[in-house]
């Protein structure tokens, strides 16, 4: 999380929240502060998630434009975490900051099960791919309840971002970014390829119950990207855990594409263009591992896993996933 918004956070500023939300000091807790301060919280035995972010991150149309989609995708039969009205019915309730922005309060209701690490079958990856054509499939008519709530597309401040956290001596890695942008930036953006995706559906941002529903969450990122980017960006967290990369792509993607064509057509030239978007999401959480730690002195396990050798596999042009992507189409 950017200092700034660090600095402006406050009890007063949570209080206040709370009482957009009619919550009670005994009903509340913190879950997490890594983009946005996140919160868990009770109301008629009923759990909630409490999201306060900065407008130094998103403005309030944003904002709108995000629930608004999360909300028409629940409405289209996807499984998400809705967002809900405030006290006042507002989607979003603004609280200034007392300087020059003002916090950004969304509450949702939280989704039901566990992270499902543990929880991995063949055929969840089906559910979980199934559920991502689902979204790919109703995006492709949705249109935002008004303009000013369209959501960026997917490169608006990127080079922005990468600029601002990759230091001087990363100067190889932001030139490696701005080559492969600017190639999928050539790429075709038709009805069928390209629209409103979340983006960031990885395992960490969905829950799965006891009947093997999984529920997603976390629309924070969500932007018009090509689809086959939710289907890279799944592919490049889940992949982490596995010794064998390769193997597991293919014993993964199998299942989960399999699960993707039941619920959205898929043109299969474009599984050549994953490793162009796995490249991209690789640079990106560099640059943030540059913001949010000591790259030296990191002490956390996932992030240090993924920094070791980081430097190099990027300025050497070494494939995220060494694997011929474009095989897959054999096994679906």
């Amino acid at each position: 999380m950017d200092q700034l918004i660090k600095d402006r956070f406050n009890d007063t500023i949570l209080q206040e929240a709370m009482r957009r939300y009619c919550i009670k000091n005994d009903q509340i807790h913190s879950l997490d502060a890594f983009e946005s301060f996140i919160y868990e919280f009770e109301r008629d035995s009923r759990a909630y998630i409490l999201r306060i972010g900065h407008s130094f991150r998103r403005s309030e149309s944003l904002i709108l434009g995000e629930v608004d989609w999360i909300n028409y995708l629940a409405e289209g039969g996807v499984s998400v975490a809705k967002a809900i009205l405030s006290e006042s019915g507002k989607l979003v309730e603004v609280v200034e900051d007392q300087s020059d922005g003002a916090f950004l309060v969304t509450a949702f209701v939280k989704a039901q099960g566990q992270a499902p690490w543990d929880l991995w079958t063949p055929k969840l990856y089906e559910s979980y791919g199934e559920m991502i054509g689902r979204i790919h499939t109703l995006s492709k008519n949705y249109q935002p309840n008004k303009v000013a709530w369209k959501r960026p597309d997917w490169n608006h401040d990127l080079f922005e971002f990468v600029e601002r956290y990759l230091p001087e001596s990363e100067s190889i890695a932001k030139k490696k970014y701005k080559d492969i942008c600017n190639h999928v930036n050539t790429l075709a953006k038709d009805r069928e390829s390209y629209g409103l995706t979340h983006q960031d559906a990885h395992g960490s941002n969905l829950f799965v119950d006891e009947m093997g529903q999984i529920t997603l969450f976390d629309f924070d990122e969500c932007a018009y990207n090509w689809f086959i980017n939710d289907i890279a960006v799944v592919l490049f967290y889940i992949v982490q855990d596995a010794e064998d990369w390769p193997a597991f792509t293919q014993e993964f993607m199998s299942h989960f594409l399999r699960g993707y064509v039941h619920a959205c057509t898929l043109d299969f030239s474009w599984f050549k263009e994953i490793p162009s978007f796995l490249k991209i999401r690789e640079i990106e959480l560099y640059a943030v591992m540059q913001r949010d730690f000591d790259v030296n002195n990191i002490d956390n396990e996932w992030c240090a896993r993924f920094m070791h050798n980081r430097k190099s596999r990027i300025e050497n042009d070494v494939p995220y996933i060494g694997f011929d992507f474009e095989s897959l189409s054999i096994e679906i």
